[in-house]
């Protein structure tokens, strides 16, 4: 099998190394390598990805070499890259935001295509944005992108559930494949001390996650430190929040992926206040480090968590935020018990081992 994979719009490796998570993304490709007669990305990167190929051993990067505008090359690319696309055997998505440029590939050379849906786009446009025409247009390509694909993987079974309604997709072409956590870097570290009060953050600092409620659930909860791993466009106001609250805050910017198990392993708790979701990462990530976990009432998370069982459910206000962390920073018999179940449900539900196979299995399927 060769197997070509399109990035998201706009996203590259260099992109992946920014945000600390380039080993991460690579796992599941690094897995499915031995099964591949050939696998190639089409990232947006120009320059630096190309320095980065070097290090990403088994995978040819087909980067935007020629600086074109993401839209543009999003559409272009499929000609650009003809040599190693017209000798493909499955075409794959990342995301369904840019997946147009795998669509006309498939079209121009009659390859099979897999789109991966995390999460759907046309939902987060409708939070992200009030222009009208985007979220049209956002419905319009999810739409399109559906009914031309030979396959479908998605994160959760409500997905699966919504695509077949909204879209008319075939139910026997849909997958159900989670995100993974690769539980052989996260894990259990008897080694490193959990710190008393320690809460901890992972995620982009964006309206999305929330992070404003929770620094002010922070207020009237003495003792509690934060420490916030991620950029994004409102760490200037969340800074600002801290100094107005006085609350303790560390701001720990982008973390390299391997770093991350020791900080959540030296934590009491993580918490994760989105206010919507698709399948996310860090709080599996959380959960194979044996930490108690609370997230939001939320789509995305509830079909995650069971609450005070696996994790601890929470409104998005600061206060709902607050009652929570004092729920369960006052109660070590509730942290042992979700920190033990959502440890086994991680290990069992999310490893790559097992997440790999069931990639590996939608593939032949289409081969």
């Amino acid at each position: 099998m060769r197997l070509v994979v399109f990035f998201s719009r706009g996203m590259s490796l260099d992109g992946w190394r920014r945000a600390g998570i380039l080993d991460r993304e690579l796992a599941l490709y690094r897995s499915l390598l031995p099964h591949l007669e050939h696998l190639a990305f089409v990232t947006y990167g120009g320059a630096d990805d190309l320095r980065l190929a070097r290090q990403v051993v088994g995978i040819e990067i087909l980067p935007n070499r020629w600086g074109l505008p993401s839209n543009l090359y999003s559409v272009l690319a499929p000609y650009l890259h003809r040599r190693t696309l017209g000798r493909a055997t499955v075409f794959k998505t990342n995301q369904i935001n840019g997946a147009w440029c795998a669509v006309i590939a498939k079209w121009l050379f009659r390859k099979k295509l897999l789109v991966r849906c995390g999460y759907l786009w046309s939902d987060f446009m409708v939070r992200l944005t009030t222009s009208r025409w985007r979220r049209a247009l956002a419905g319009c390509l999810e739409r399109a992108t559906f009914q031309v694909a030979d396959a479908v993987i998605v994160a959760g079974h409500a997905d699966r559930m919504t695509i077949i309604r909204r879209y008319g997709v075939n139910a026997e072409c849909m997958h159900v494949v989670p995100n993974y956590v690769d539980t052989s870097l996260f894990r259990v570290m008897p080694e490193v001390p959990r710190e008393s009060g320690r809460v901890i953050f992972v995620g982009r600092l964006e309206d999305q996650k929330n992070p404003l409620a929770l620094i002010e659930a922070l207020k009237e909860l003495p003792g509690v430190k934060l420490s916030i791993i991620g950029n994004g466009s409102l760490r200037a106001n969340l800074e600002e929040r801290v100094r107005e609250y006085g609350v303790e805050v560390e701001f720990l910017g982008a973390v390299p992926h391997e770093e991350l198990p020791r900080l959540l392993n030296g934590s009491e708790v993580f918490i994760l206040p989105s206010h919507y979701e698709g399948n996310p990462k860090a709080l599996i990530e959380a959960m194979a480090c044996g930490l108690p976990v609370i997230a939001t009432r939320v789509p995305g998370i509830q079909q995650v968590l069971v609450h005070e069982e696996t994790g601890f459910l929470c409104g998005t206000s600061a206060a709902d935020l607050r009652a929570a962390l004092r729920a369960v920073l006052e109660r070590p018999e509730l942290r042992e018990r979700m920190a033990s179940r959502g440890l086994a449900y991680a290990r069992e539900r999310f490893a790559l081992a097992r997440v790999a196979q069931q990639e590996l299995a939608a593939l032949i399927a289409l081969s």
